[in-house]
């Protein structure tokens, strides 16, 4: 047994505190980087082709490592297993930070990204740790503050630069990951729950071939074109080694990623409204920026500058953090499955606003605070909806898988709007207005196939927004514990 659940409301609000900031370091990792850039391009003194690595590595990083991480938690500890991400993501910073190269830039990017791991296992903890009336709450304030975090990298990242240098970007992250390091040590109690069993090493190799198959092409196909014999190649090896990822997870008795796991009728909708809110999201902060920069000469645009351009951003990221802590109070009113309805809806909303009114700044702000309530209670439902489904000693695995999936719909999202604001262009050869158009419209259509997917997911009385049984007696505490009705059916 734990001594956290019988300790003082302090001590529970000290664990969630810890985790929170160590969410919240590798999310600004993530996303501090990319509007410095060009910046990274000229002091290193390499081309836009290879500076485009310094984002590369570390989403390549964290698409390995966040699922694989996730599961060695599940089976050596979650406490050990977190320990060991935010070392790696601090070394990883401090590496970057000093290095003179883009070989060690690029390193250490790769090191961050083996952070990942922080996220799925820090809800795991919480759904060990907490009471279960608690876990709705404290998920949404972590799903919140991960989202939210990740928007205001690109809002900090302007003034910090500014104020110091590009490198205080790695090692301020660095500095603030050895604090929740040392909090996590303190903090966060050896894990009881622990499934058994060898790790499928086989399905980790595999998992990581056709993630990096998959991810290199989509990231690199702007460069070298989606016609490209590299491009080809890469996609069809990515679709072989996931038809050999899953069948070798489906014979191992203990697979890296429990395949049937994922096939449960509340899992497979809410991963795929997880890898079509990435898709639309991540793409949306991605492009949203150069549309607002472009001068108003072109004949659209409003010729902002990068800072203010970051700024943007802030609607999304307030609205998200809101409708995260918002989510706990309506689950006592709404299933999850209606509130992630409500979610995916609201984002169609705020697409809706893009496509057909962006010519003022107002109705743009406007739609991306609606867009943000949108994925605010999408993300917090959804992780509710993983920890509720699956038995505890996969709960690492499948939220780590979950928030795989919503990284990978971001880079498809982002290549897919690249390609489409770069169709049309005018002769001063910036893009013309109707790509931008184009691309808000297929973000909104992308957020409708997540309101379809929503509503594929079953009207089951277990189907709340908690993680169980939000009132009654607490889940036993073992690994063996019964597992939920949504459970009993994958066997």
């Amino acid at each position: 047994m734990s001594f956290l659940p019988r300790l003082l409301p302090s001590a529970r609000a000290a664990l969630l505190l810890v985790l929170s900031v160590a969410v919240s370091a590798y999310a600004l990792v993530l996303s501090l980087i990319i509007p410095v850039l060009p910046e990274i391009q000229r002091d290193l003194g390499v081309s836009q082709d290879v500076v485009g690595w310094v984002m590369t590595a570390c989403l390549m990083s964290a698409a390995i490592f966040t699922p694989l991480l996730g599961r060695l938690g599940d089976r050596f500890g979650k406490q050990q297993v977190i320990l060991l991400s935010l070392l790696a993501l601090s070394a990883g910073s401090f590496l970057a930070a000093f290095s003179s190269g883009i070989g060690l830039m690029i390193a250490g990017r790769v090191l961050q990204g083996v952070g990942g791991g922080v996220v799925p296992l820090a809800f795991s903890v919480i759904r060990d740790e907490l009471p279960d009336k608690r876990i709705p709450g404290a998920v949404g304030v972590l799903a919140a503050l991960f989202a939210v975090s990740g928007g205001l990298g690109s809002v900090l990242s302007g003034p910090i630069t500014t104020a110091l240098d590009y490198r205080a970007l790695f090692w301020i992250p660095g500095i603030v990951t050895v604090g929740a390091a040392l909090g996590v040590r303190v903090l966060v109690p050896r894990s009881s729950h622990r499934e058994t069993g060898r790790i499928s090493w086989t399905g980790a190799v595999l998992l990581a071939g056709w993630l990096i198959a998959l991810l290199v092409p989509l990231a690199q196909a702007s460069t070298w074109g989606w016609r490209s014999t590299r491009v080809i190649v890469l996609l069809v090896a990515a679709g072989l080694l996931l038809v050999a990822w899953v069948a070798v997870e489906m014979r191992a008795r203990n697979p890296l990623i429990d395949v049937r796991m994922l096939r449960l009728p509340a899992v497979w909708p809410t991963n795929l409204v997880a890898l079509l809110s990435g898709m639309s999201m991540y793409a949306l902060m991605a492009v949203l920026p150069y549309y607002v920069q472009t001068p108003s000469s072109a004949g659209y645009g409003f010729g902002v500058s990068p800072t203010e351009a970051g700024l943007i951003n802030l609607p999304l990221t307030a609205a998200m953090f809101c409708a995260g802590l918002a989510t706990s109070r309506l689950s006592l009113r709404l299933s999850a499955r209606h509130i992630l309805l409500l979610g995916t809806l609201l984002s169609v909303v705020g697409f809706g606003i893009l496509a057909f009114a962006h010519a003022q700044y107002w109705s743009v702000m406007l739609a991306m605070a609606v867009v943000g309530l949108g994925f605010g209670l999408a993300f917090a439902t959804m992780t509710n909806i993983i920890m509720t489904t699956v038995p505890r000693h996969q709960t690492g695995a499948a939220n780590g898988m979950n928030t795989n999936i919503r990284t990978l719909g971001g880079a498809i999202g982002t290549a897919l709007v690249s390609t489409i604001v770069g169709s049309q262009t005018l002769p001063s050869g910036l893009p013309a207005e109707g790509g931008y158009t184009l691309a808000f419209a297929a973000l909104g259509i992308t957020a409708v196939g997540a309101v379809i997917a929503a509503i594929l997911l079953p009207r089951s009385d277990r189907m709340t927004s908690g993680s169980g049984a939000a009132e009654g007696p607490r889940r036993p505490q073992h690994t063996n514990a019964a597992p939920t009705q949504a459970a009993k059916s994958m066997e």
